[in-house]
């Protein structure tokens, strides 16, 4: 890899895109330490401690511990990952918005620009009631208009400028910028993370117990990641075969392909869905200063928070990993029903003279790709929930608190895997030795 990484060095194309994505993150790097004016940061950070869900901790992952020490980039890219879902499922609920996706470039640059206003709007959605919830319980030094509106156009300008930071790796560096962003911030806390390991299962213990700590997370993080890997590069091909067509002289079609359908069809998207709905009403309530309330209420937002599953003491909390469960595998269904449409798939192979050997065209080639499909997404969907379960159960086991779990690391490892692959796609071009041939 070293090497592969010593050859695209010398090609200036390639250099340059590396050079300009490695300038970018520490830009953002430095922002999210650049503290929004009026905030009192020290009591924050005891608001924070005091939260007994663990939305927050999700929240402050994603962006890098931006969120718990309220700097400019404190919303980091989440209201444009928000957005970007919701036009995509508008785009196949809305016929206009279908139609300009199919216009190809010029409609994709369409829906891109509906995409920034949306995101913005979310953004200052989300910060007016960042700025007014928390001004309320007193963590704004001073909790008057211009101190509100400081802290909403920080936090807007902040989103906004990491938005515009991501699209301009796209365009100039290496990769999917917006990814990369999201990537730099969960990888940041990792160091943290392991130091607080460090500190719970290894400092002062005798040599023999240090050691076989170390084993058991060394094993346990290698072992989420290569599923991880497996997850991620699984797919099911379904062979092709074209109808040979001749047209004057010349003979048409005849050839084999494949449709590869993939195990984790989703993605990473059934889990931030599942966990964003299940920590609603705890950010809803931390929001109202009832992130510990007792009661009914109390009980029902310890369920949903999955920081208190799998404890020994109180084994009546892992109810919400069952909540959990279902909830994944429910989205991983639909969003791969709005995404890959088996009827239209058939269609096409139909038209252009293409069939699944065995399997009739039209109507029997969907109802096959469709009972395919099924297997193949409860497959990806039990994976999904095996990498996301093993830091959660071993949190609530053992108390190893971290801040990265299964979701960062589908993403760590899916933005990689990517990004090798897109430098290795050019290098090939200079017939150098890609990552893949390693």
């Amino acid at each position: 890899m070293f090497k592969t990484f010593r050859n695209a060095l010398k090609v200036k194309e390639i250099r340059q895109k590396l050079i300009f994505t490695f300038l970018m993150m520490i830009v953002i790097r430095l922002g999210c330490q650049l503290p929004v004016p009026g905030v009192d940061r020290e009591y924050f950070s005891n608001w924070f401690s005091q939260q007994t869900g663990d939305s927050f901790n999700f929240i402050d992952a994603f962006t890098g511990g931006s969120f718990l020490n309220m700097s400019v980039f404190a919303l980091n890219i989440t209201p444009y990952i928000t957005s970007s879902i919701i036009m995509q499922l508008l785009t196949i609920a809305i016929p206009k918005l279908e139609e300009m996706q199919k216009e190809g470039e010029d409609g994709r640059k369409k829906i891109a620009s509906i995409t920034r206003y949306v995101t913005v709007g979310l953004a200052l959605i989300e910060s007016t009631a960042m700025a007014i919830g928390f001004g309320n319980q007193g963590l704004l030094e001073k909790f008057n208009f211009l101190s509100v509106f400081t802290v909403i156009t920080a936090l807007t300008a902040g989103s906004a400028f990491l938005m515009w930071i991501g699209e301009q790796i796209t365009e100039n560096g290496i990769g999917n910028g917006i990814s990369i962003v999201l990537v730099i911030n969960i990888i940041s806390r990792i160091p943290q993370d392991f130091t607080s390991l460090y500190a719970q299962f290894m400092k002062d213990k005798s040599f023999a117990k240090a050691f076989i700590a170390a084993i058991v997370i060394i094993a346990i993080v290698l072992l989420t990641v290569v599923l991880t890997i497996i997850l991620n590069g699984g797919e099911r091909r379904i062979p092709v075969q074209y109808a040979k067509k001749v047209q004057g002289r010349k003979v048409l079609g005849g050839q084999s392909s494949h449709i590869p359908l993939k195990v984790n069809t989703g993605g990473v998207i059934p889990i931030i869905f599942a966990s964003s709905l299940m920590q609603l009403p705890v950010v809803i309530s931390s929001f109202f200063n009832g992130g510990n309330q007792a009661g009914g209420w109390g009980t029902f937002l310890r369920i949903m928070s999955s920081r208190n599953w799998f404890k020994r003491d109180n084994w009546v909390y892992t109810i919400g990993a069952l909540i959990y469960i279902i909830l994944v595998i429910f989205f991983a269904y639909f969003y791969t029903s709005i995404t890959f449409n088996p009827l239209e798939i058939a269609d096409n192979m139909k038209k252009q003279g293409g069939f699944v050997p065995g399997i009739r065209p039209g109507k029997p080639t969907s109802e096959y790709l469709t009972k395919i499909l099924n297997y193949i997404v409860f497959i990806g969907a039990v994976g999904l929930i095996i990498v996301a379960m093993v830091p959660i159960f071993c949190n609530g086991m053992f108390g190893a608190d971290v801040s990265f779990g299964g979701t960062s690391l589908i993403i760590i490892v899916g933005v990689i895997l990517e990004t090798m692959k897109q430098v290795e796609s050019m290098m090939l071009v200079r017939n150098y030795k890609g990552f893949l041939d390693n």
